[in-house]
Parts: C-alpha cells; structure tokens; sequence
C-alpha cells in the first residue's frame, strides 16, 4: 500500500493516492457507481490500475482492522 497516503494538510487528512489529489473515498465511489478500473483510469490519466487496486486494498484492510 506504498500508494496510498495520507496528510492532514492535503484533501483534510483523508487517505489519497500518491502524487494526486484523488482520494480513496473517491475511487471506491466510483466502483460503486459501476464504472470500471479501466474507465476510471481513462478518466482519470494520472491513476494507473495499480492505484485503483491499493486503494481497494486500503479500504480491504481498514474493514479487517475494525
């Protein structure tokens, strides 16, 4: 999860990719909405399907913690 990161100055703390503004929150609701990684990352060009899948690992862990 070395993409996922997370600063109190950038988007308010929440949990970003690296390099971007994007959140985690973002890209999940994205999914939910039913689009695809790939649509995503077209829409998104600075978003590899790579980030798409730490930030599900991301939320993956944060419910196994829990």
């Amino acid at each position: 999860m070395d993409r996922v990161t997370s600063k109190p100055e950038i988007m308010s703390g929440k949990p970003i990719i690296k390099g971007t503004r994007i959140t985690v929150e973002y890209i999940l609701d994205l999914l939910a909405s039913g689009m695809t990684p790939k649509e995503i990352c077209l829409e998104h060009p600075q978003l590899t399907l790579e980030d798409i899948r730490a930030a599900i690992e991301y939320a993956n862990k944060l419910l196994k913690d829990t």
